[in-house]
C-alpha cells in the first residue's frame, strides 16, 4: 500500500459475494455495496429470494448474480461460488453472513437443534470461506464474517448461538494469520440489535422487550442494516488495508454490558417454564 492519501470509500467495479445476502442485515449489506458501485453476487437457500434480490440489485445499475445453496452443503456452496466467479470475476470481498437462531434453554434444546445452528453459523462460515478462497483476489482480497454479540457475552437461551459465533470469531482470527501472507485480510463485524431483522423479532418480540433492549443500548436506539453495512464498507475499503483479525462491534455499545442484562431479563421466562 502506498502513502497516498485516501479520500473516499470508492468501491466502483469491485466484486462482492454475500452468503445469506437475500434478507435482513446481509441484504442491506449487499444493497449498500451495490449503491457504492460494486458488482454483487448473493447466495441463499431460496431461489425465489435469490432471483428477487438479483433483480433489485441490477436496478441499482451494477452487475449482479445469485445462486441457491445451503451453506451447510460444501459442494453446493462451492458451485455457487464458482459460478459467481465465472460471471463476475475475482472476488474483492467475500462476506459470510448466513445464520440461524431461536431462543430456547439448553435443557429444552435437542441435540439436533444445537447442531443445526452450529452447522449454519460455524460450519457454514467455514464452507463459504474455504470454498471461496480460491476465487479471492490475492493480494487484496477481503473477508468479512458477520458475527453476533453472543460470541462475547454468555446469554441464556442462546447456548447454541454463543458456541457457534464464538467459533466464528476464532475462525476469523485464525484465518487472518493463515491468509495474511497471501495479502488476504479477514475480519468480523458484530451487529447489535438491528431493527426489522428476524433475529431480533424472535429475541425481543413484544413492545416491552423491545423497549428494554433499546434502553440497554448506550446510544439508545436499535441499529439499522445500513449501520452494519457502513462498517463493512469501511473494512472492505482502502482505508482498512492494514486491518485484519479484528472483531468489530457495530452495536451502539451494546456489548459493553447492556446486552447481558437485557437478554437475561427477556430470556428468564423461558428458563422458568
Amino acid at each position: 500500500m502506498s502513502n497516498e492519501f485516501i479520500t473516499d470509500l470508492d468501491l466502483r467495479d469491485k466484486v462482492v459475494f454475500v452468503a445469506g445476502g437475500t434478507s435482513g442485515i446481509n441484504l442491506g449489506i449487499a444493497e449498500d455495496f451495490a449503491r457504492a458501485g460494486a458488482h454483487v453476487a448473493v447466495q441463499s437457500r431460496s431461489q425465489d429470494k435469490v432471483d428477487s434480490t438479483v433483480a433489485s440489485l441490477r436496478e441499482l445499475g451494477v452487475r449482479a448474480w445469485g445462486g441457491a445453496a445451503d451453506v451447510r452443503d460444501y459442494a453446493a456452496t462451492e458451485k455457487v461460488l464458482a459460478d459467481a466467479h465465472a460471471e463476475l470475476g475475482d472476488f474483492d470481498v467475500l462476506i459470510s453472513g448466513a445464520a440461524g437462531n431461536f431462543p430456547v434453554s439448553a435443557l429444552k434444546m435437542s441435540a439436533n437443534a444445537f447442531k443445526s445452528v452450529v452447522d449454519i453459523d460455524l460450519l457454514g462460515t467455514f464452507n463459504v470461506l474455504r470454498a471461496g478462497y480460491q476465487f479471492l483476489r490475492k493480494p487484496g482480497g477481503c473477508v468479512i464474517n458477520i458475527s453476533a454479540p453472543q460470541s462475547e457475552l454468555p446469554t441464556i437461551t442462546q447456548a447454541h448461538v454463543c458456541a457457534a459465533k464464538a467459533g466464528v470469531d476464532m475462525l476469523t482470527r485464525t484465518l487472518a494469520l493463515e491468509w495474511g501472507p497471501a495479502g488476504v485480510r479477514v475480519n468480523a463485524v458484530i451487529p447489535g440489535p438491528i431493527d426489522g431483522t428476524e433475529g431480533m423479532s424472535r429475541l425481543a418480540p413484544t413492545e416491552e422487550s423491545r423497549s428494554l433492549v433499546t434502553n440497554s443500548v448506550p446510544l439508545r436506539r436499535y441499529g439499522t442494516p445500513r449501520d452494519v453495512a457502513n462498517v463493512c464498507r469501511f473494512l472492505a475499503s482502502p482505508l482498512a488495508d492494514y486491518v485484519t483479525g479484528v472483531i468489530l462491534p457495530a452495536d451502539g455499545g451494546w456489548v459493553l454490558g447492556g446486552a447481558s442484562h437485557a437478554m437475561g431479563v427477556i430470556g428468564q421466562p423461558l428458563l422458568d417454564q
